[in-house]
């Protein structure tokens, strides 16, 4: 379901503009859609028809996005397992501070080599209402004031979803436009689109190295496009804005953590309306990559804000409960495929 038909379903419900927009508010604000306003019940606010209708929209609008599991985390993050209308899973993250990260693909097509995501492939585009279903979810548990679009997927790939969804929830979703951040591993189409939106979210760029080679490797069907090029697109959309370009690095062990990596990334922020957020990898038993130690990625901050780079830690919320980068649906779903596989009662 898209923006465009939950309009019309509610048009036929007999919805005017103004009921339309009371009975979206409701909904993104995580409250029943009959809820009415402040100051007037939904009885005074909203006709007959469109009242009966509700119960059916609603129930509708919940088999969007169902909460499978719910995974708290001990830095006051939960990892949630939703389950999407046609049983496919994706993960949201309630995050610490107000904040949720949400999933705009079932699957990436990307293929970061680090990522539990990317081993699966793309299965297929999440719509802009179950996206922004997950938000209303995450609502009903907590109080939210800022989504990332930061969790399965690439954005770019979903780009027309993904910006409807940004327009409601920084309009009728009363997010502040800066409180959205769209994240991507670099790609034209984002630098064309987002300076044009009457919502323009913030930007995060998934740089992950320096050299052009490596990260080419590491994100193998990312655009070609040079970690310089891509910064300096990046800053230009950020001075547009007024909001800083979040640069994302996820630390890897011997691989994106060495001293060679921090000479090259002076030159490449310093002076830059920018920051640079360093994640420590998520380890995982028999990954084949893991995070550095503790020491050295305190030594990694301390040395690039030194240097005049603003740098951040932003560990990966819940890593307690083994969730990260897609590692809860890839165990829900392997628990799944067994279940199917095994041999009914008598028939072995």
């Amino acid at each position: 379901m898209r923006l465009t038909d939950l309009h019309q379903r509610l048009a036929a419900l007999g919805a005017r503009p103004v009921h339309r927009d009371a009975v979206l508010r409701a909904w993104l604000a995580g409250k029943p859609l009959d809820s009415g306003t402040k100051r007037q019940a939904s009885e005074n606010v909203l006709p007959l028809s469109l009242r009966h209708g509700l119960p059916q929209l609603a129930a509708e609008l919940d088999d969007l996005a169902r909460v499978r599991s719910e995974h708290p985390g001990d830095d006051s993050s939960a990892r949630l397992l939703v389950s999407l209308n046609d049983g496919q899973m994706v993960e949201s993250v309630l995050l610490p501070r107000d904040g949720v990260c949400v999933s705009t693909q079932v699957g990436c097509a990307v293929g970061c080599r680090f990522c539990m995501t990317g081993k699966s492939g793309l299965l297929r585009q999440v719509s802009s209402l179950e996206i922004v279903a997950q938000v209303v979810q995450a609502r009903r548990r907590r109080h939210v004031k800022k989504v990332v679009f930061m969790g399965m997927g690439e954005p770019a790939h979903n780009l027309e979803n993904v910006l409807e969804a940004i327009d409601l929830l920084g309009t009728d979703g009363n997010i502040g436009h800066k409180n959205l951040v769209f994240s991507t591993v670099g790609d034209m189409r984002v630098f064309e689109s987002l300076p044009t939106l009457r919502v323009k979210p913030a930007l995060a760029l998934s740089l992950h190295t320096t050299k052009q080679d490596l990260r080419e490797y590491l994100l193998p069907k990312a655009p070609k496009i040079a970690p310089a090029e891509l910064l300096e697109l990046g800053e230009s959309y950020a001075r547009l804005t007024g909001y800083p370009i979040q640069v994302q690095w996820t630390l890897l062990k011997d691989v994106n953590d060495g001293d060679d990596e921090l000479d090259a990334l002076v030159p490449l922020l310093k002076g830059k309306y920018a920051v640079l957020n360093v994640i420590p990898f998520n380890s995982m038993e028999g990954d084949d990559y893991q995070r550095p130690e503790g020491e050295r990625i305190v030594e990694i901050v301390r040395h690039l804000n030194s240097r005049g780079v603003l740098t951040k830690v932003r560990n990966s919320a819940g890593q307690d409960v083994e969730g990260g980068c897609g590692q809860l649906r890839a165990r829900a779903t392997e628990f799944v495929n067994t279940r199917r596989l095994r041999p009914a009662p008598g028939k072995a």
